[in-house]
């Protein structure tokens, strides 16, 4: 049996919280650049240039890389032979969010009750998503859930003969609808 601490845990959240929000993975930040090399047009030319030069201030100055640093949304691998020490890992978490979100000076913008709209104040509550797995590992990877692009997403139930033309409408329309209004570069999705 392992045994690891909640502080370790909130610890390693906040560093993982405040990093994910200041450095752009190397693999999207190299496809951004590769892109921007084969462009030829002056607009997302100028688009991509400001999205590269926007990752290198961000990592350079501990920066946001956006405004919207998003819901804070976990998956947490945890081995059957591992004891969490102290009050429970899901609270460890939301302690890391708070923690990462103040001392990282990112944008706090999570509401309780979506309906009266009143800000939690530090981000919380984590959407934390767990998977028991064999061993005494614990493996926590973080996606800040920005609601810039998630407002431009869609879902619907196609009828069993749409077929793949019926996806590939559905999806063509929810960009074309979608515009210009989700933060560049769109990268669209499909589940």
């Amino acid at each position: 049996m392992r045994t690891i601490s909640c502080q370790e845990i909130t610890d390693k959240v906040a560093q993982l919280v405040a990093d994910t929000n200041y450095y752009l993975p190397d693999d999207v930040l190299n496809e951004i650049i590769r892109f921007r090399a084969r462009e030829t047009e002056n607009l997302p030319i100028s688009i991509l240039d400001q999205i590269i030069e926007n990752a290198r201030i961000a990592s350079e100055e501990q920066l946001p890389l956006c405004q919207d640093t998003g819901i804070a949304v976990f998956f947490v691998e945890i081995g059957i032979g591992v004891y969490v020490d102290g009050p429970g890992i899901e609270d460890a978490i939301n302690e890391g969010v708070r923690r990462g979100h103040r001392d990282g000076g990112l944008r706090m913008s999570i509401v309780g009750d979506p309906l009266k709209r009143g800000n939690t104040g530090d981000n919380t509550p984590a959407v934390v998503h767990y998977t028991i797995v064999p061993g005494d590992s614990l493996n926590i990877m973080f996606c800040p859930k920005g609601g810039g692009c998630e407002n431009m997403s869609r879902t619907a139930m196609l009828d069993p003969g749409d077929g793949r033309e019926g996806v590939v409408d559905f999806v063509v329309d929810t960009v074309r609808i979608a515009g210009g209004k989700p933060c560049p570069p769109v990268i669209v999705g499909v589940g």
